[in-house]
């Protein structure tokens, strides 16, 4: 594992500087071959919530440069910004995910993140209702309104298909940059996406319930005590649409 602190190596003195992005934001991606998917999405993130959260521009180039510094080439990154003495940008690097094909298992609970729009750093929430979640045999917490409206998994969006559209829940939500590739590349697809309230009863009434990451698009097939029958060929349409974007470099 390595980290990056605007653009050079972090030594011992910066862990206060680490603990200050606890008020902060970042975005999460998968590096391979030292590329990655949805670049522009990434840095649009960025800059937007550094504008938000801290009324300041995000030296974007400074972000390209932070990351190649980790010479990740297969990788998960993060990249996180804060504000101490001004705009400062972590980036770290770990293993990379490959995620397993095999359906997820959710578990509803009744959560909405603050402020969901903007990836930010307060995800204890999200972790502890996750592993709660495994712990009772699931692989992710999906998270609703106390009335049972879905708005996006612990971690990842939810997307349903339905052979001629898919469709997003219709609640407040990080928009993802995995569920904005995918909706550039179903439009391509001639695919059109829309937004519509759901309810976990709901989703039995679809072919095809998805998540989608940065770790990929994978099928649902469980969430609480209902059983999701998995369409093949329609899973394999999202997900190629997903594997047919393009990577970028840094």
């Amino acid at each position: 594992m390595g980290a990056v602190i605007d653009g050079r190596a972090a030594e011992a003195g910066d862990v206060a500087l680490a603990m200050s992005a606890r008020y902060g934001h970042f975005t999460a991606m998968q590096v391979r071959g030292g590329k990655v998917r949805g670049l522009a999405a990434h840095l649009d993130r960025l800059s937007g919530a550094t504008r938000e959260l801290f009324g300041q521009e995000l030296d974007l180039d400074l972000v390209r440069a932070s990351v190649r510094a980790l010479g990740a080439v297969d990788a998960s990154v993060r990249v996180f910004v804060c504000d101490a003495g001004g705009v400062r940008v972590i980036a770290v690097s770990g293993p990379p995910v490959r995620l397993a094909a095999t359906p997820k298992r959710l578990r509803s609970v009744r959560y909405q993140r603050f402020l969901p729009h903007i990836k930010h750093t307060g995800g204890f929430p999200q972790g502890y209702l996750g592993r709660l979640a495994e712990r009772e045999g699931y692989d992710e917490a999906l998270l609703t309104s106390d009335d049972g409206v879905i708005s996006e998994g612990a971690v990842t969006n939810l997307g349903c298909f339905d052979g001629d559209r898919v469709i997003w829940p219709d609640a407040p939500m990080l928009r993802g940059v995995t569920m904005r590739l995918l909706e550039g590349e179903l439009a391509r697809a001639g695919v059109p996406c829309e937004r519509r309230v759901l309810r976990v009863a709901d989703l039995t009434e679809f072919p095809a319930v998805f998540l989608a990451n940065s770790w990929g698009v994978v099928a649902v097939d469980r969430v609480d005590g209902h059983r999701i029958e998995v369409d093949e060929a329609l899973m394999a349409r999202v997900t190629g649409c997903y594997e047919s974007a393009g990577w970028d470099s840094f």
